[in-house]
């Protein structure tokens, strides 16, 4: 298959990026050879999306800071960026809010590229509201993740059903396996994964590479080197800053997780 056949391709990832590390870049290069070897698919795009403030993740630093990690850490990429849509919102957003509005700016991208005419061009709100219905003959946007977010689906209050079975069943799903995990097993103890498995693509890394944020930020705090895990010019800036203290590690700590508020408040049904 030709690559003007293939269906092109735009992975997002979101999440809290704090900080951003090798790992999180690496997720994109294994998706996008696992697509492309499938001769089905153009990667032409990765977007960074780091959570907004909103979340209340304990030890979540400010966005401005995992923003600039983030842009730091991909200026050397042809074709991943750092969108700061998500991460500036005043509250947390749902991410599959986040992930129609993604959709939406690649519709509109895609109307822009092929010169409509102003007359008949689809304004962007038109476009959010429909979104949900996705062009069969047009771009493809897939949700990027590890298998922790996978596990995740599975927490209590953490995400909506309905949320889950529009990212999967509407758009789709990478996830990049690790280490003692196992997202096939994930994926049949679930209904909603199970009923849209044929949208979710598993890409299995057989070079296993375990960097975690979590540790990283304790290396950071206790003053140990944090070199190769990161890009340097992100392991100068987390040190220019002064970023990842034993304080910032207890921020919101007595603060319930927005997801957990929101779907467990007396308005939440």
């Amino acid at each position: 298959m030709d690559g003007q056949s293939r269906t092109k391709v735009v992975l997002l990832a979101c999440g809290s990026f704090n900080p951003i590390t090798n790992m999180h870049l690496r997720m994109f290069e294994l998706a996008r050879d696992h697509l492309e070897d499938t001769g089905h698919y153009r990667v032409v795009k990765g977007i960074i999306s780091p959570v907004g403030d909103g979340y209340r993740k304990k030890g979540l630093i400010e966005a401005c800071h995992r923003l600039e990690m983030a842009r730091l850490s991909t200026e050397n990429s042809d074709w991943i960026t750092v969108d700061s849509w998500e991460g500036l919102q005043p509250e947390w957003v749902e991410t599959a809010k986040v992930v129609r509005h993604h959709y939406a700016e690649l519709l509109a991208a895609e109307k822009s590229n092929d010169d409509v005419d102003t007359v008949n061009y689809v304004k962007k709100r038109r476009i959010e509201e429909s979104s949900q219905q996705t062009r069969k003959d047009g771009p493809q946007l897939l949700f990027l993740c590890g298998a922790d977010v996978l596990e995740s689906f599975g927490v209590p209050n953490l995400w909506k059903q309905e949320d889950i079975d529009e990212i999967v069943g509407h758009y789709g799903l990478v996830c990049i396996t690790r280490s003692g995990s196992d997202p096939n097993k994930l994926i049949h103890k679930s209904d909603v994964l199970w009923k849209n498995r044929k949208n979710i693509h598993v890409v299995y890394e057989w070079v296993t590479n375990e960097i975690s944020a979590t540790h990283v930020r304790q290396s950071l705090r206790r003053g140990r080197s944090v070199r190769y895990l990161m890009p340097d010019n992100v392991v100068n800036y987390t040190q220019e800053h002064g970023l990842y203290s034993a304080e910032s590690e207890q921020k919101n700590a007595d603060v319930v997780l927005a997801p957990l508020q929101k779907y467990l408040g007396p308005s939440s049904s």
